[in-house]
């Protein structure tokens, strides 16, 4: 393998997959933390039930993920062919679709993360804020958040990382296409289908850096709640 194998690589299934998880991740995050408020300050009869079927992506296949996306928003959707038909759009075979699934399959790290972190927020210095006339959204921004902030980006670091490897969700939903949906995890078992043992090497190693790193980061800030 050489440096002129390297020039001549393709980076694109990089790029993709560094645009899809970020989208991803902002979604699951946006998500995430209004869920896991919701678990952890205001929990309602039937709330345990519903936060598992936000957690289910963590343990079922991604294929079930994948084929849920399909029925709720494919072309025969309802949804899907409303889009279709006033908008002339489609998350099928697009990177949108990439981004939909991925966000789906990180959603749970986020929402876990931020109601732990949630939790752990010391109540009185949120009685403390109140007496100060603050209204509970600026309780909420000035105190709440500021305090659960390590645990919920410990938890989107870990979607990130989640989002950048999706596979069978996204595969189902956008397809493998060459510069338009084709991401790094499926770039790498294209090229080992097709024999290409250097290529597959190089990616799983960008890739398995990637997620070191992302791990680490996590881990620091995990430290820090």
């Amino acid at each position: 393998m050489t440096l002129a194998f390297l020039s001549s690589m393709d980076w694109s299934p990089l790029v993709l997959s560094v645009k899809v998880a970020t989208f991803a991740t902002l979604l699951a995050l946006a998500a995430g933390v209004m869920l896991g408020w919701l678990f952890a300050r205001r929990p309602f009869p039937g709330s345990p039930v519903l936060e598992s079927l936000f957690m289910l992506p963590l343990v079922l296949p991604p294929t079930v993920i994948g084929y849920a996306i399909l029925v709720a928003a494919g072309r025969r959707s309802p949804l899907g062919a409303w889009l279709r038909e006033h908008f002339d759009y489609t998350i099928i075979f697009s990177w949108h679709g990439a981004v939909v699934a991925s966000a789906v399959v990180a959603l749970p790290l986020v929402l876990k993360s931020a109601s732990a972190a949630f939790e752990h927020v010391d109540r009185s210095l949120e009685a403390a804020a109140s007496t100060l006339r603050q209204s509970p959204l600026s309780v909420f921004l000035r105190v709440t958040l500021p305090l659960a902030w390590p645990g919920i980006l410990a938890g989107t670091l870990l979607a990130f990382a989640r989002a950048m490897g999706e596979f069978g969700a996204s595969l189902m939903v956008a397809g493998s296409i060459p510069r338009q949906t084709q991401t790094l995890s499926m770039a790498i078992y294209d090229a080992a289908q097709a024999g290409n043992d250097d290529l597959a090497l190089v990616l799983v190693v960008v890739t398995s850096l990637l997620s070191i790193t992302v791990l680490v980061l996590s881990n620091r800030f995990f430290s820090l709640r």
